[in-house]
């Protein structure tokens, strides 16, 4: 038995062949005391038992020949109907997702989004990948972490959910944290300190100690802006056509 489970609480069903793996970091710190909290919900489905033979069986070689193993699209179908039993068949109230470097970037709008459903099931890969016959048949949505490859989708579903729930309300108990930190304008986030005012010979800048909101409030403006600029081109090109501006121009706002 689980932590008990707010009414209209947001889900997780994560479908694994190590749902040892969870909830991982995930129960821990804010996360976790959400989770305690009954604020959102986690629920790992065992794709072994789904499988045939003695041994439980969930993969296959490739078609076609080649290196590694493939999961199964009649194996996987079976969790995914297991994990859909409760669950709205709409996608935009509760999105269906398989962890897959060849998937579509994962971004803080997806996160968002999500935040926004009422849960969010997620598709483990191992080995060679999943037969693409049952991703195509359930209209799964292939996401990515970056450009590398994991042994499997585990990492990568614990990172998703945390991006998400985070986003929940309640859940990180200041709203403010979310609406200054890095991609909430389309910006990486502005430069942080703390006390001792100087260490090392590196002080922090004056105007954050001056006490002037407006100037700080523009100074934060200008870093962000400088280093989304810098880091990030891809971001600052968007974040500029997103305000009517020239994508390819390079100066600030």
């Amino acid at each position: 038995m689980g932590p008990p489970v707010l009414r209209g609480a947001w889900r997780a069903k994560v479908i694994t062949l190590f749902p040892e793996a969870f909830p991982g970091t995930l129960g821990l710190s804010l996360t976790g005391r959400a989770l305690d909290m009954g604020l959102w919900a986690l629920e790992t489905i065992d794709l072994r038992p789904f499988g045939e033979g003695k041994h439980r069986n969930v993969d296959d070689n490739p078609a076609g020949g080649g290196a590694g193993m493939v999961l199964r699209a009649d194996i996987v179908a079976k969790a995914l109907d297991a994990a859909a039993v409760d669950t709205p068949i709409e996608r935009a109230r509760w999105p269906v997702v398989y962890l897959s470097p060849r998937g579509r970037p994962f971004s803080q709008a997806m996160a968002r989004d999500w935040a926004g459903a009422e849960g969010l099931t997620l598709l483990c890969g191992r080995f060679e990948g999943v037969d693409q016959r049952v991703l195509d048949e359930y209209a799964v949505d292939e996401v990515s972490l970056g450009d590398f490859v994991l042994t499997g989708g585990e990492i990568a579903a614990q990172a998703l959910i945390d991006a998400t729930v985070r986003l929940i309300p309640r859940v990180l108990g200041n709203h403010a944290s979310t609406e200054e930190e890095s991609f909430s304008e389309g910006l990486l986030e502005f430069p942080q300190y703390t006390r001792p005012t100087v260490w090392q010979g590196r002080a922090i800048p004056d105007v954050l100690l001056s006490g002037h909101h407006a100037n700080i409030s523009r100074w934060r403006k200008s870093e962000a802006e400088r280093l989304t600029k810098e880091r990030r081109p891809d971001l600052w090109r968007a974040y500029r056509a997103a305000h009517g501006l020239d994508p390819e121009e390079d100066q600030e706002l």
